[in-house]
């Protein structure tokens, strides 16, 4: 069984990932090749789109919102995500009882009685009024699974304003065995070759149903890393060779390169993963040469970036140019 190196491993997520070469998508077409982009913070899908699509413009992304093209909502782990309608369907029936879930239930009709109310938009206090629940954090991130209901449009604006709304997302019903096996096969497509804990990390759906999905997905590649853990993939899946030249990326906070594997490695090395994650928070950061090796930030306009060691004077002058390319598109 072949070994795949970490810059083999690396190379390869980069290029699914659209980090290698902007490609010239529309954000829905985007979205979709990555398997979503995480969106707790609603300007980092718009960051993480630049520097993966050529030519990306935030009312492209603004105008997909708002015709409801694009969601965003409660998705993988109970994180919120931006992905295109369509994948919204098939993600939302594949994650409606994640593990976390267990031990959160509500009487009959609850999630229907939700449903209906929010197909205007409505704040959390109006639902948990309206349901006559407290909704604490587990029962609301559940809730908002079970009734399909996703964060208004505007909230997902460049500059959202005012008390965040919920609104019902309307979409044919799909079957969720068929939908685990579907989400299983987009993140492969993202982010694989990858472990089956890795599918589980990303997606937060449990073993058995993880097992089941990639069952179904046979015939897969399979291989092994460094450290002898099986390693599965798409046929035809990309697999860029290891010298692959990676350009300087800037990525937004909570970016899913970074989280979306148990081993991330494959991305910033250990030790630099504290000076980055901090519990739930995640740091905007620079990718060189494939790999995290600093962090930035936005102070009066112009964009500072903090390198955990000094960059060679060539990939200085590269990192400062997409620094001002990124400026004058904050502008």
């Amino acid at each position: 069984m072949r070994v795949l190196t970490l810059r083999e491993l690396n190379r390869a997520t980069l290029a699914r990932q659209l980090l290698l070469e902007r490609k010239q998508l529309s954000p829905a077409a985007a979205l979709e090749r990555v398997a979503g982009l995480q969106a707790q913070w609603a300007p980092a899908p718009y960051v993480g789109l630049w520097t993966r699509t050529e030519g990306f413009r935030r009312e492209a992304l603004e105008k997909g919102l708002l015709a409801r093209r694009i969601v965003r909502a409660v998705l993988m782990r109970g994180t919120i995500h931006l992905v295109s309608a369509r994948d919204y369907a098939t993600f939302a029936t594949a994650v409606e009882a994640p593990p976390w879930a267990n031990g959160v239930e509500f009487a009959e009709g609850i999630p229907d009685i939700a449903r209906t109310f929010c197909t205007t938009p409505r704040t959390r206090a109006e639902i948990a009024a309206q349901v006559d629940l407290p909704l604490e954090d587990r029962a609301w991130y559940v809730l908002r699974t079970q009734a399909r209901i996703a964060h208004a449009p505007e909230s997902g604006l460049w500059k959202a304003k005012g008390a965040t709304r919920y609104v019902t997302v309307e979409h044919p019903p799909a079957d969720p065995a068929a939908a685990r096996v579907e989400l299983v096969r987009r993140y492969l497509g993202a982010f694989g070759p990858a472990t089956r804990t890795d599918i589980g990390v990303w997606s937060g759906l449990r073993a058995g149903d993880v097992g089941s999905a990639l069952d179904a997905l046979e015939p897969l590649r399979r291989f092994r890393d460094e450290q002898g853990r099986e390693l599965l993939d798409l046929p035809r899946a990309p697999l860029p060779p290891a010298d692959t030249r990676a350009p300087v990326r800037f990525l937004p906070r909570f970016d899913n390169l970074l989280l979306s594997h148990k081993d991330r490695t494959r991305v910033i090395a250990d030790d630099h993963r504290p000076l980055v994650i901090d519990g739930g928070w995640v740091k905007s950061t620079l990718l060189v040469d494939g790999f995290v090796a600093g962090t930035w930030d936005v102070e009066n306009g112009r964009v500072r970036i903090e390198p955990f060691a000094p960059l060679p004077r060539s990939v200085r002058r590269e990192a400062d140019d997409e620094a001002a390319r990124l400026e004058a598109w904050l502008r």
